[in-house]
């Protein structure tokens, strides 16, 4: 089984008498309200999702990552995991603070603050994003934050799995599962997206390659247009069920937002699967990528950086831009089809998009009719 990021799991999960004593002390603590993201990063944080990380980013991690692509420990990472607020009064390092989730009654987490400190956000957006234009939408949430950033190892009381359960389980839970199928090398699949043939075609190649394959759509907040958790979930389960061997094929959520942060946040879409047991990552044109901020194979090339040489995971490197070509008969793409466009048929988002709005099924070559007709018994299935 390949070894977690750093080398150690992180688990801060709280339980028997640890977690009651937590729960009387949270109720004299000061407190930190965090909106439903940062809530999951701290949950995240403690199940090892984010290992080897034990809380938020501190200011000496925060200049490394930026900078190097790195912890202050040399350990590869290159998206910071903030906690912000608009106002520091009342939090002080050195002291514990509850973390309470928006909108909820009941504790979230123990925080030990190390540091309380402002940040530089357009310069922290220029180094994760590589662009400091405000119609990207990581650079703009990241100007929507607070100004200053709190630090600190957290110990957390909310361990509960959200509204799809059963499909999330916990880094040190899918390691077991793929130890138990007798998985030596898994592959991970990242998505936002629901499956379409291009999709499929790619999963089971692998699948000649790998032991196992590990389908984790993310799920979290999206920008608008995006397809909702409900109908990603649902579509997986639907295309797994009829069309893969279930012994060979593992789904399950990955519960974060996008930040669309393409190259770094691919290096961390691997880091995470690593931890959640994969021995490799499949990583297309364009991973994570929004608009044109990035290069088509600007995420494959990034794994080639000497930072991330000990990355362990390894990537799948897919080139080419894929669609059904009639003439071949077979999904294919422009590295291998040598037909015009009169014989393509595009794998277009935005097509598939609009065939859902207006009722009319894709080609059955482009997207499963069932997957079709799950997406659209949602009443509305896309991110407003």
């Amino acid at each position: 089984m390949i070894a977690p990021h750093g080398g150690k799991l992180t688990d801060r999960v709280l339980c028997c008498s640890a977690l009651e004593d937590a729960k009387k002390a949270a109720a004299s603590l000061p407190q930190i309200t965090v909106d439903y993201d940062t809530a999951r990063d701290a949950q995240n944080i403690a199940r090892g999702v984010f290992s080897p990380i034990e809380g938020f980013v501190g200011k000496a991690d925060l200049d490394s990552i930026c900078t190097k692509n790195c912890l202050t420990s040399g350990v590869a990472w290159t998206i910071p995991i903030m906690l912000d607020v608009s106002d520091p009064d009342g939090i002080e390092a050195g002291k514990d603070v509850c973390l309470m989730r928006e909108g909820s009654a009941e504790p979230l987490a123990i925080m030990h603050v190390s540091e309380v400190f402002q940040w530089d956000k357009e310069s922290c957006a220029k180094a994760v994003f590589g662009t400091d234009d405000m119609a990207h939408p990581g650079v703009k949430g990241y100007s929507q934050k607070g100004d200053w950033l709190v630090a600190g190892e957290i110990d957390l009381i909310d361990n509960d799995r959200g509204p799809y359960a059963d499909y999330n389980l916990f880094p040190a839970e899918t390691r077991k599962v793929f130890e138990e199928r007798g998985w030596a090398t898994c592959c991970a699949f990242q998505t936002r997206n629901v499956p379409h043939a291009g999709h499929e075609t790619m999963q089971k190649m692998v699948l000649g390659l790998f032991d196992g394959l590990f389908i984790q759509p993310i799920i979290g907040k999206k920008k608008p247009g995006d397809f909702q958790d409900a109908a990603i979930l649902k579509a997986y389960q639907t295309i797994i069920e009829k069309y893969f061997n279930p012994e060979r094929v593992f789904l399950n959520i990955l519960p974060t937002e996008m930040r669309y942060a393409g190259p770094k946040e691919a290096i961390m879409h691997a880091i995470m699967r690593k931890n959640y047991g994969a021995t490799h990552i499949i990583i297309g044109r364009d991973h994570a990528g929004v608009g044109n901020y990035y290069g088509e194979e600007e995420a494959i090339e990034m794994f080639d950086k000497p930072e991330f040489a000990d990355l362990e995971i390894k990537p799948v490197n897919i080139r080419g831009d894929f669609w059904y070509c009639t003439t071949c008969a077979a999904v294919a793409s422009n590295r291998t089809c040598p037909h015009g466009k009169d014989s393509q048929i595009p794998f277009s988002g935005t097509l598939i998009r609009n065939g859902i709005v207006n009722g009319v099924a894709p080609d059955a070559r482009i997207m499963r009719p069932e997957v079709f007709e799950v997406i659209r018994s949602f009443e509305n299935p896309f991110v407003d």
